[in-house]
């Protein structure tokens, strides 16, 4: 069986919500998961106070993209951020609903996944500027692996208008 170190450590870039409780903390205790689980967080950016998306009626998100490094392929990392999301209180209730906690792999390397249950790149990250505006701060040059273009273009493009503030930082 190969060691960790025949592995090749991948560059994934994960969004992160929360319009339940107490969203910073929230953010802020994935953020800790994840390191511990998953991977070393490389980068992260600021935390945006969002509008919701689809489902209208509820409160506002705070909003973040990291991008960490993991060994782990896209299956292991679907299953442990699951995990995190069940161990900080999500309940998946309703599509677009509020939630404690809500992480999207957005990109993972360069990689293109399409089964069932995952999808990567995330199919709907183009169409958000809640993950655009975010992903914008720490990889604007990062190109998306099917539209071919990065995300600085692909935010230009964008047809969502809901409102995408940082908070201080």
């Amino acid at each position: 069986m190969p060691s960790s170190l025949d592995k090749k450590y991948i560059n994934v870039y994960l969004g992160l919500g929360s319009n339940v409780g107490n969203r910073a903390v929230n953010l802020e205790k994935a953020i800790q998961l994840i390191s511990k689980n998953i991977g070393k967080v490389a980068r992260k950016s600021h935390v945006y106070e969002t509008e919701p998306w689809g489902n209208r009626e509820q409160d506002l998100f705070l909003n973040q993209v990291i991008m960490i490094n993991t060994i782990l392929d896209p299956r292991e990392l679907l299953d442990k951020i699951s995990r995190i999301e069940r161990e900080l209180g999500r309940e998946r209730v309703e599509k677009w609903g509020p939630r404690v906690l809500d992480i999207d792999i957005l990109l993972y390397g360069k990689r293109v996944i399409r089964d069932k249950g995952l999808e990567i790149p995330h199919p709907e990250m183009h169409k958000r500027a809640f993950v655009l505006v975010p992903l914008m701060e720490i990889a604007p040059d990062l190109e998306h692996p099917v539209l071919k273009k990065p995300v600085d273009e692909l935010y230009v493009g964008c047809d969502d208008q809901t409102e995408v503030v940082m908070l201080d930082a």
